[in-house]
């Protein structure tokens, strides 16, 4: 009998260990096809080329907003690459805003692999880049969506900007992980964990939190749990019908442009927390993306 249980006990060892080696494959489900925003039939969105602080290229989307509008930093989720956003982007340039979403390592032609910190690192150098685009900390909205809003919260803490809106937030990705895993010590098992319900109550601008009634990959119970931990002024809005990747199709950019609207971004200091050094240096013009493709 003790024979059986050592042996049940090494196998769960086993298990965990590789769990620990592979989760990341789980974890990051990329599109590595490089898609020109021209092929997806977005007018006006260039492909911009810049660097990361280890030198590693990484390939974003960029739109510049219109006079008097804010430009959204998007972070996307886990899954495709950012071409598989361009419904959403369509609706956010239509109404005027700027855009620039970033390809994480691995998606969409960007390189090396993904992993939460130089996910963090590369999401600093993409403020960085903007502001180098002469993109005012003012105008700026930080624009999570899925495991982009892990990334997006992390950024607050770095970077000043206008507001904060997290599309489908989680708790925690080993939270998440647990609804399909509950038995599996997950906490002990994922490096990247993206523990956004530990980092909010950090957040000190505008929060708009906006989550599908009927997301079956993130419950609704955990947006709720990361609104009641954030600090004000915070809104939580629920659209009743919508599930974790039709959010759009059913109407929640209404919800975020009439957050935007009302966004005061008078009441936003002018000054960085931080100071930028060299913002915008590791940074390709558009022609040197495409003569590089």
């Amino acid at each position: 009998m003790l024979n059986i249980i050592l042996a049940l006990f090494i196998i769960f060892a086993l298990f965990c260990i590789a769990a620990r080696l592979l989760h990341r494959y789980f974890l990051y489900v990329p599109d590595r096809r490089r898609v020109d925003p021209r092929e997806a039939g977005i007018a006006g969105v260039e492909e911009i080329v810049f660097k990361s602080t280890d030198g590693k290229k990484l390939v974003a989307w960029y739109r510049p907003a219109e006079k008097g509008k804010q430009t959204l930093l998007y972070f996307p989720g886990n899954s495709g690459s950012v071409a598989d956003r361009a419904g959403k982007l369509k609706a956010i340039t239509a109404d005027g805003y700027g855009v620039f979403i970033v390809n994480y390592r691995g998606y969409g032609g960007s390189a090396s692999r993904p992993r939460e910190k130089r996910l963090v690192r590369d999401a600093v150098s993409a403020y960085d880049t903007l502001r180098g685009f002469g993109v005012r900390p003012r105008d700026i909205v930080l624009y999570g969506e899925s495991l982009g809003t892990g990334v997006a919260t992390q950024l607050c803490q770095q970077r000043e900007a206008a507001a904060l809106v997290l599309e489908s937030p989680f708790t925690s990705v080993v939270d998440v992980g647990k609804l399909a895993w509950p038995l599996l010590p997950l906490k002990q098992i994922m490096v990247d964990q993206y523990r956004t319900i530990d980092r909010i109550d950090a957040v000190s601008l505008p929060l708009f939190i906006v989550h599908g009634g009927r997301d079956a990959v993130i419950p609704l119970d955990m947006a709720r749990h990361v609104f009641h931990a954030a600090k004000e002024p915070k809104t939580l809005t629920v659209v009743p019908r919508a599930g974790h990747n039709d959010l759009f199709e059913h109407g929640a950019w209404s919800r975020v442009h009439e957050f935007l609207v009302r966004l005061d971004t008078d009441a936003v200091p002018t000054t960085e927390r931080q100071r930028v050094p060299g913002a915008g240096r590791f940074m390709e013009v558009p022609a040197a993306a495409a003569a590089e493709r």
